[in-house]
């Protein structure tokens, strides 16, 4: 039940790898599946799979994921949260994000619960914390030898971010999102807020004139620049200050844990944040604003988050390394935006790491998207890259194992 599911083509998989010039891989280590039951923990397969890098001279990553797998872009596989975290969200549904329809999201709990003892006495800092310490425990042997690196999961899809595009919410590329401050305890935070600020009528919601999740940043009073009560506006800037720096303190009250559990380990702390390419050319950065990043009103978001983590982390590891600048299409500018998180982690003094977005060999390999992360890695700020995915269609095919040993050499050589 808690083994490698065959562990033989496992073997097989990272042979190929490392003849093809790979020197590691990333592992999610699943909350889920390895705390099956409240501060019962079962690293059994991570041990496993350690030893099997060890033995192919791959170096190993893990992420710690407190997030469910399932009803994201690229998800392979069903993973729900802990059952006992489940069992409270059935009572207690605020515990979980929430859209304009008041719908949960089930796939990471709200960082507003993050001080609420509802689990069992714990609050979820706690879970976090004792997760975090457990794994450190069991796989004490293993951290600073053949895992080199944890990147410490904050958000959905384990990147510092709230929830602001859910595919599984009917979102599609290229819609603004929907901000995330619905259930009470966000609701209780913005109130607190608001009356701190002298103007309690700013803490009722959030902003009711931000259209939803497919709507486009001109169809919207709070993203379009002319809006009454716009991103602009006093109000704009108080709600908008006040959402990015809740998930600013998410990611220094986690960190602070993975400092703890990890700093003597000898393994590099990383933090993975999302590359939201979408609108980055209009002037609300609408698709950023719903996830948390405050990247318009002369705020740079990046080197705010590279700031706030340099306290307790080593790495910014960013995504959509792969794509190009596409003219007008939905205000989309990756590399522009790539090249401001680079400039911006430099400027903190944090090493830079990189991800595909999305997965380049479906069929046959995009050669272009390899051709553009050598590019963006030429520029000299990029640490390590991590190619996502390991999948059948990428070792078995014999075109796009070449393509993809090809693209490790250029890689390797700058």
């Amino acid at each position: 039940e808690h083994g490698l599911r065959n562990p033989g083509q496992l073997q097989r998989d990272l042979l190929t790898l490392r003849n093809a010039g790979v020197r590691g891989v990333m592992t999610d280590v699943w909350w889920g599946l390895t705390e099956p039951t409240a501060r019962k923990y079962n690293f059994t397969a991570y041990k496993d799979l350690a030893a099997m890098c060890q033995n192919t001279g791959l170096k190993l990553q893990v992420v710690m994921s407190f997030h469910r797998c399932g009803g994201n872009v690229g998800d392979t596989c069903n993973i729900s949260l802990p059952s006992f975290v489940g069992e409270v969200g059935r009572r207690n549904s605020d515990i979980y994000y929430k859209d304009n329809d008041g719908r949960s999201d089930e796939e990471y709990i709200t960082l507003g619960a993050d001080n609420q003892a509802l689990f069992g006495g714990r609050t979820p800092l706690d879970m976090y914390a004792d997760f975090m310490n457990a794994f450190a425990a069991a796989m004490n042997n293993e951290l600073g030898s053949v895992i080199d690196g944890v990147s410490v999961g904050l958000g959905p899809a384990s990147e510092l971010r709230y929830p602001g595009y859910q595919s599984d919410k009917g979102w599609k590329y290229c819609g603004v999102g929907e901000f995330q401050a619905n259930d009470k305890y966000m609701r209780a935070a913005l109130a607190s807020a608001a009356q701190t600020a002298g103007h309690s009528e700013w803490g009722y919601a959030q902003p009711n004139n931000a259209g939803s999740w497919n709507s486009r940043p001109y169809n919207t009073g709070f993203f379009s620049s002319n809006g009454f009560d716009n991103y602009a506006s006093d109000y704009g800037r108080f709600f908008l200050g006040w959402y990015s720096e809740m998930l600013m303190q998410h990611g220094d009250d986690v960190l602070s844990r993975a400092k703890k559990a990890f700093g003597n380990k000898k393994v590099e702390l990383a933090v993975k944040v999302s590359g939201i390419h979408w609108w980055y050319g209009d002037n609300s950065h609408a698709a950023e604003l719903t996830s948390g990043y405050y990247n318009t009103n002369n705020n740079d978001a990046y080197y705010t988050i590279a700031q706030r983590i340099s306290k307790y982390a080593d790495v910014f590891d960013f995504t959509c390394l792969e794509m190009t600048d596409s003219g007008n299409d939905c205000g989309s500018k990756p590399a522009t935006l790539v090249q401001q998180a680079m400039t911006a982690t430099q400027r903190a003094g944090l090493k830079f790491d990189g991800e595909n977005a999305l997965e380049l060999c479906t069929n046959n390999c995009d050669q272009n998207g390899f051709n553009q992360i050598v590019a963006q890695a030429s520029k000299g700020a990029m640490a390590h890259f991590t190619y996502l995915r390991l999948t059948r269609n990428l070792l078995d095919n014999v075109n796009n194992l070449n393509v993809f040993t090809n693209f490790v050499s250029k890689m390797a050589s700058i």
